[in-house]
Formats: C-alpha cells, sequence, structure tokens
C-alpha cells in the first residue's frame, strides 16, 4: 500500500509518499506567496493552495489512499456552486478581529467560550475571522442572501474542490470556537455569540474513514480515483506521528510557531487558569475522541526567518553552533512577541524586545538570544502543563529548529529533560499517513505505524546545564513586554490594529 500525506502548512505544501514497508519519499514540496495587506494581516490565496495540493499529488505517483494535514484555524470563505474562493484564507496569525475580541471580553462573553468550546477569546481561531467575512466582504454577504455561501477551515475548501465533500474534521472543528467540544457539534450559543450561523459551516466527521465510505470523500488524479481516509490539524497529526498515544505522552512542533500537546486521554483536561487548551488529538472512525492539551507559541522558526531578513545571519548552517556563554547568561534576552503572546499569557498585545543591550552585542549574539527565546517559551509551556499532568521525563520535538544542536541543547537544558529530537523531518505528513494506514487496514496499521518508528528514530540530548534561572530572568522580561504602551508612545491606549 502507498499512502499519499499532504501537508498543506503555513508556509509550503508538501507530500510524502509512505508504504507499509516504511519506506518513505517528499514527492513534492513547493511554498506559497505570505500576503501582508494591512499590519498584522496574513492572508493566503486559496486558489494557489489548493493548486499546489493538486501539483503535490499528481507527483506522488501511483497511490491508494490520501490523508489531508491542514492549517487548523486558518479558514476562508466559497461559492456553493463554484467553489470559488470569496475571500482570501485568513491565516491564523492574522489578528484583524482583535478590536471584536477585546469588546466581547469587556462584555463578559469569555467564561462562554471557555465553557463551551474550551478556548479563551482570541483572534488566533476562527471564529472571529468568519465574522469579519460576514461583515465587510460584499461577494460573501451577496452569497449568503442567495443561500450559496459556505466558510469553513481550509480542510473544508479543500475537501469540497477535491473530493466533493463539504465536511471537516473534528480536530480541526475544535480549533474554530464554534464547535462544543463535550458534544463535538456546532454549537448554536456559540455562533450567535460570534454572530456566525452555523447552519454555513460544515459537516463535522471523525479523522479517518474507511476507503469505501465515501466520508471524506475521493480524488480524481491521473491514475484513478482514490480515497480520502483521513484528515487532521497539523498539529494533531504531528502529535500522531510522533508516536504519542498515552496519557502524558508530549512533543512539541517548532514550525513558523511551536505547538505543545500533551495527550489527555478521554478526558478533554480543562485548565483555562494555565493558559492551557483542551483539543481533540483525534478521533477515529466509529471510536471515541482522544483529547490532548495544547500550548501554542506564536512566533518559533518565524522569529528566526525575521532576524535573517534582518541582516543577522546569512545561511541556517551558521546559527547551529556558538561559542562561549549562553546570551541570557550574559544578561541578553529577546521576547519573540512579534505576533503578541499565546500560552500562556494570550496577549495579543504584548510586544517583542531585546533587553540587556550594550556596545558590544553583535548581529551573532542578537540572533542567539532570538533562538534561546523560542526554547525559553516552549520551557514555559511545558511547565504550565507540569502543573497539571504528570509529564515523562523525555520531551519528543520536530521540525525545522529540532536539526539546530544548539536550540536542542538549550532546550533540554531549560527543561532539565531529555530532548528527543527527529531524525525524520515529517511528523505531520508521517502521523497523517499512520492514521490513514490504519483506517485502510484496521489493526494491520500498525505494522505500518512500527515501521515508520523503526526508520524515524531520535537524536537525544541530556540536560547539561541548570537553567532555572534563566527563565526566571526571561519572564521578567516578558513581564516588561506585555506592559509595553500600544501604538506610537504617548498617543494613549489603543489596540495596533
Amino acid at each position: 500500500m502507498r499512502i499519499a500525506a499532504v501537508d498543506q502548512g503555513t508556509t509550503s505544501t508538501r507530500v510524502l509518499v509512505i508504504d507499509t514497508n516504511g519506506n518513505h519519499e517528499l514527492c513534492h514540496a513547493v511554498e506559497h506567496k505570505q500576503y501582508y495587506p494591512h499590519p498584522e494581516w496574513v492572508v493566503h490565496d486559496a486558489e494557489e493552495l489548493l493548486s499546489n495540493i493538486k501539483a503535490s499529488l499528481q507527483a506522488a505517483g501511483k497511490i491508494d489512499a490520501i490523508a489531508l494535514a491542514n492549517q487548523g484555524e486558518s479558514c476562508v470563505a466559497w461559492d456553493a456552486r463554484s467553489g470559488r474562493a470569496l475571500s482570501p484564507v485568513l491565516v491564523w496569525q492574522d489578528n484583524r478581529t482583535q478590536d471584536h475580541i477585546e469588546k466581547l471580553k469587556s462584555e463578559g462573553h469569555e467564561t462562554t467560550t471557555l465553557e463551551r468550546a474550551g478556548l479563551p477569546l482570541e483572534s488566533y481561531f476562527s471564529a472571529s475571522k468568519f465574522a469579519w467575512m460576514l461583515e465587510h466582504l460584499p461577494e460573501v454577504q451577496k452569497a449568503r442572501k442567495q443561500g450559496v455561501l459556505r466558510l469553513g477551515t481550509t480542510d473544508a475548501f479543500f475537501l469540497d474542490r477535491l473530493a466533493g465533500r463539504f465536511v471537516t474534521d473534528i480536530t480541526t472543528a475544535s480549533r474554530t470556537s464554534l464547535m462544543n467540544l463535550e458534544s463535538g457539534c456546532w454549537d448554536e450559543k456559540l455562533g450567535k455569540l460570534f454572530a456566525v450561523p452555523v447552519d454555513l459551516l460544515p459537516e463535522i466527521v471523525a479523522t479517518t474513514a474507511e476507503p469505501d465510505s465515501n466520508v471524506l470523500g475521493s480524488i480524481e488524479l491521473a491514475h484513478g480515483t482514490v480515497p480520502v481516509v483521513a484528515s487532521i490539524v497539523d498539529q494533531q497529526a504531528a502529535l500522531y506521528g510522533s508516536g504519542c498515544r498515552n496519557t502524558g505522552d508530549l512533543k512539541i512542533t517548532f514550525g513558523t510557531g511551536a505547538f505543545a500537546l500533551a495527550v489527555t486521554g478521554k478526558t478533554a483536561f480543562r485548565k483555562p487558569d494555565q493558559g492551557l487548551l483542551p483539543t481533540v488529538a483525534w478521533k477515529k472512525s466509529h471510536g471515541q475522541a482522544m483529547y490532548a492539551l495544547d500550548g501554542g507559541i506564536y512566533t518559533a522558526s518565524a522569529a528566526v526567518n525575521w532576524a535573517r531578513s534582518l541582516g543577522l545571519f546569512d545561511t541556517i548552517e551558521s546559527i547551529n553552533s556558538f561559542k562561549g556563554p549562553a546570551m541570557i547568561d550574559s544578561g541578553l534576552v529577546f521576547v519573540p512577541a512579534l505576533s503578541g503572546l499565546a500560552c500562556p499569557y494570550w496577549d495579543r498585545n504584548a510586544r517583542g524586545a531585546w533587553f540587556g543591550l550594550q556596545l558590544d552585542t553583535d548581529k551573532s549574539s542578537l540572533v542567539r538570544a532570538v533562538i534561546e527565546s523560542i526554547a525559553l517559551r516552549a520551557a514555559e509551556v511545558v511547565s504550565a502543563m507540569g502543573e497539571c499532568i504528570e509529564l515523562p521525563a523525555a520531551v519528543r520535538i520536530d521540525g525545522g529548529m529540532s536539526k539546530n544542536p544548539y536550540f536542542v541543547q538549550f532546550l533540554a537544558d531549560v527543561l532539565n529533560r531529555e530532548v528527543h529530537a527527529a531524525m525524520l523531518p515529517e511528523f505531520t505528513a508521517s502521523g497523517a499517513a499512520i492514521l490513514a494506514a490504519e483506517a485502510c487496514a484496521g489493526d494491520g496499521g500498525n505494522e505500518f505505524s512500527a515501521a515508520i518508528d523503526n526508520l524515524s528514530g531520535y537524536n537525544t540530548c541530556l540536560p547539561l546545564t541548570d537553567r532555572s534561572h534563566s527563565l526566571q530572568c526571561f519572564q521578567h522580561a516578558v513581564s516588561l513586554c506585555r506592559q509595553w504602551p500600544q501604538g506610537a508612545c504617548g498617543e494613549g491606549d489603543n489596540n495596533g490594529s
């Protein structure tokens, strides 16, 4: 069996083909354009993403099944008749709805979203983005009046256009702020709160589907019609791909942002006081939903790329090792709040900053502080998780930054835990592929999973330095960034949007 797992992510679309012997091949990878039409707005072209998925699947050759991993909260509006996108994709990083969110908070509605969706009021999630489309886009308003409007996260758009099914899986739906976490259904009360009619949203289905069920549809390719048998949020896919199955198992993916997920089993573990979010980890067809605690960080490798755009370094290889003590030991700290701070603060108004600059501070010092800051933010999230559930002695990590030896060692030190860095970089795709194989082969999918586990392997990094003081120093810097005035200094309070 050959399965094509498409990872449609924030910056690129990739397809990994894996067979039951554990052979794997990255057949296609293409970046898409990022658009920033206004400050704090981030959008993608829905048609470009769709075209990239098609090209990826064609490049995969003859395949037996398809798995799709999506961006999660990123969403779009389209015409039910033609399938034409009526809006750009509003990316999860997009913060245009912060005014709306602050208004809802001031009216005391966050209790409702926490109780029903398990999520705080945040522009990160899809609900307020849908509301913005309905209020501001004439084509969306016209389609709604005509009864042909569809709203959905990107997975629903892709499945509707490519596979003929207007559905979304439960993990993705749990990232919208419109799904009731207990029932797994769209919540009318949440829809009314955000002024988003839930009848415009796709049907919620399980993460996996039997090949002949047509629950997730089928896609016409050059060699024939291929069923889609798994659809899931990218971070939950990476959780599954990392082998996390048991309560407490923890992985952190370091991509554009960083996302820590810890399995909590069949119970949605609510800890809003810790800034952690309950989320659906996966739900197999005919099975119970499994849940996880989620701790997101808005800016991870995005901060490194930003530093590169400023000319602080030339090549990724040049920042894999450094001489001398860590920058935080020298009093130089960076706070990567370039898009605000997510878990555990959920503060969009926080701003990034370096602290401790001196005359001898050079480019290398600045970028090194940026790298350290991402590990320190991850440590904040893991610390919060450790207050809620028992965590393992080792943490599994994947994503681009897991290939940076300096970062991995600093992370192990600041976590005071073993860090197992994945050798197989495509955990999101492999997780989606394993779920697909299990859907196709029942228990036979376990052989597929074992083949991938044997293939991937980890590089283990042990903690060498006590860095408990480093986290305290960093958190002091974070508190200062959260107090920084918004907009131009002296203009008073505004939300910067």
